[in-house]
Order: structure tokens, then C-alpha cells, then sequence
């Protein structure tokens, strides 16, 4: 992974991630938002992956559903958040939007993407830190403005 801050004003920073192949997508964000010390943020991504598993959350049952792809794909769009969790650590809220060669594509929230061969990740934090807390109609943490 390499990084690179391109603005920083009154407290915002702005930067560049790019992840490159066979870095897996989330355990890298997740060390970089640890380590420049984002506790919240927006991001926006585009590449492609060798696999991934995406995930689909059952109202009904409240648990997430998983979506394995088992192929390469286009990251076609990959937005999130990056909030403070109930313990004070940085969370990442990640979905994305994948494209299969055949055009069709798959979408939900991404648990796990192993890079193939780049991901160009934008990072724009925000001076305000949001948190998290638990939502119990879900059962999920969830970003709460007020918390």
C-alpha cells in the first residue's frame, strides 16, 4: 500500500491510497485509517479484484448474508465511511459495486477483496468525529450524528 496526503485545510486531510495485487482491501484501510489516526472519514475507490465476498443483510433473520466471487472482477464503484466504534476504535462501513466480464454485476457490503491489480482509493476526512452506537431494531452499530 502506498499513501500519499494531497490536501490538508483547517482540520480536513484529503489523501491517496492505492493498494496494489494480492494486498487484501480492507485489513489495508484498516491499518491506514489506524495509523494516520482517521476517525471519520469518506472514501470512494475504483480497481478491480481477483475475489471478494460481499454481503447481504437479512432484515428478518439479522445477520448478514454472504456473496462469494470467485473471479476477477471491476470495482466499478466502492464508497464508505470510516466512524468510531462503540470502543473508540476507527470502523470502515464499505459497499461496493463489482463488474463481471460479462457486464452484469454484483453489489453489497464488502467483507473481504483481495487486490488484482490496483485499488485507487480517495480519502477525505472529516475534522468531526462521528460514532457509532448500537442500534437494537438491528442489532448493528450504527452511525448516530448526535452520539
Amino acid at each position: 500500500m502506498r499513501s500519499r496526503l494531497l490536501h490538508e485545510d483547517d482540520g480536513q486531510r484529503t489523501f491517496a491510497v492505492v493498494l496494489e495485487s494480492g494486498e487484501e482491501a480492507l485489513e489495508s484501510l484498516n491499518d491506514f485509517v489506524t495509523r494516520e489516526g482517521i476517525g471519520a472519514a469518506q472514501l470512494s475507490a475504483i480497481g478491480a479484484f481477483s475475489n471478494a465476498v460481499l454481503n447481504y443483510f437479512d432484515w428478518e433473520r439479522k445477520k448478514y448474508l454472504p456473496i462469494p466471487v470467485w473471479e476477477q472482477v471491476e470495482v466499478a464503484s466502492l464508497t464508505g465511511d470510516v466512524a468510531l466504534s462503540p470502543d473508540g476504535k476507527p470502523a470502515l462501513h464499505v459497499h461496493a459495486v463489482l463488474g463481471r466480464r460479462d457486464g452484469s454485476a454484483l453489489a453489497g457490503h464488502l467483507t473481504e477483496a483481495r487486490v488484482r491489480p490496483t485499488l485507487e482509493v480517495v480519502v477525505t476526512e472529516s475534522p468531526a468525529h462521528l460514532r457509532k452506537k448500537h442500534d437494537p431494531k438491528s442489532g448493528l452499530a450504527l452511525i448516530r450524528p448526535d452520539a
